[in-house]
C-alpha cells in the first residue's frame, strides 16, 4: 500500500497514540495532534517507525485553531488521506454533571465545554479535512462511544456528544460519497489506558471489568485495529458503519 497522510487528533497519549502507531507501522505518515502535551507528542513522533511524521497543536474547542491545525498537518504530510477524530473529553476535568448536583450556570458550562470539544471540534476538523480530500478522496473515522447508545446518566453531555458524532458521520457518509470520501465510526466501551488506570485500580475496577462477559476491558490496540481497517481502501463499502467495540458489555439492536 502506498504511504498515506494520516491525522489523528488527540494522539499524544492513550487510544490516539495506539492509533497513530498502528498507521505508522503500516508505512503511513502521521500527524500527531495534541492540545497541551507537546513533550508526549514529540516523544511519540520520535519513536514512530518510518519517516515524515509531524506534530500539530490545537485546542479542539478553538474553531480557528482547529482549521489551522488541519491545514498544517496537510502541509507537513504533503496532503491528507485520513482523518481520525479521536480527541475528546468525558467532561471538563472528568467531572460528573448530573441534573441534580449543579446549579444552572454550571450545567450550561459543562454542556458547552463538552460539546465544544467532542462535537464541534470534530465537525470543524472534518470540514477542514474534507477540503483537502475533495479532489483525491479519503477516509474520516470518528471515535465515539457505547455511551451514545446506552446513555451516560452522570455525564449526559458526553453521551449526547457521541450520539451526535454518530449522526454527523452517517449524514456525511452520504454527502461525501460522491467525492470518494468514506465516513465511519467505532464506538468503544471502556479502554485500558494510562488515563483510565486510576479507575481500573480502584474499588470500581472489578465492576468495570465485569461489565463485559470477558471480564476485562479493551486494549488500545484492539480499537486501533478496527480504525485502521475502516481507513483502508478495502473498507469503502463500510461507509456509514458504526462498529461496536465493547466486548458485549452493551448490545444494541
Amino acid at each position: 500500500m502506498t504511504s498515506r497522510a494520516i491525522l489523528v487528533t488527540g494522539s499524544s497519549r492513550g487510544l490516539g497514540r495506539a492509533i497513530a502507531t498502528r498507521f505508522a507501522a503500516s508505512g503511513d505518515r502521521v500527524a500527531v495532534h495534541h492540545r497541551d502535551s507537546a513533550s508526549h507528542a514529540e516523544s511519540l513522533v520520535a519513536s514512530l517507525p518510518g519517516e515524515g511524521h509531524v506534530v500539530v497543536q490545537a485546542d479542539m474547542a478553538d474553531a480557528t485553531g482547529v482549521r489551522r491545525m488541519v491545514d498544517e498537518a496537510a502541509a507537513g504530510l504533503g496532503g491528507l488521506d485520513v482523518l481520525v477524530n479521536n480527541a475528546g473529553i468525558y467532561g471538563p476535568v472528568d467531572r460528573p454533571h448530573p441534573v441534580f448536583g449543579l446549579d444552572y450556570e454550571q450545567w450550561q458550562e459543562m454542556w458547552r465545554q463538552t460539546l465544544d470539544v467532542n462535537l464541534f471540534g470534530s465537525a470543524n476538523a472534518t470540514w477542514a479535512a474534507a477540503q483537502h480530500m475533495r479532489e483525491r478522496g479519503g477516509r474520516i473515522i470518528n471515535v465515539t462511544s457505547r455511551g451514545a447508545f446506552r446513555g451516560e446518566p452522570d455525564q449526559p453531555a458526553y453521551g449526547a456528544s457521541k450520539a451526535a458524532m454518530n449522526s454527523m458521520g452517517q449524514s456525511l457518509a452520504v454527502a461525501l460519497a460522491p467525492y470518494g470520501i468514506a465516513v465511519a465510526a467505532v464506538a468503544p466501551g471502556y479502554i485500558e489506558t494510562d488515563m483510565t488506570n486510576e479507575h481500573l485500580k480502584s474499588e470500581r475496577g472489578d465492576a468495570i471489568r465485569a461489565q463485559s462477559p470477558y471480564n476485562r476491558v479493551a486494549q488500545p490496540d484492539e480499537i486501533a485495529a478496527a480504525v485502521h481497517w475502516l481507513a483502508s481502501p478495502e473498507a469503502q463499502w463500510a461507509s456509514g458503519t458504526i462498529i461496536d467495540l465493547n466486548g458485549a458489555s452493551y448490545l444494541r439492536t
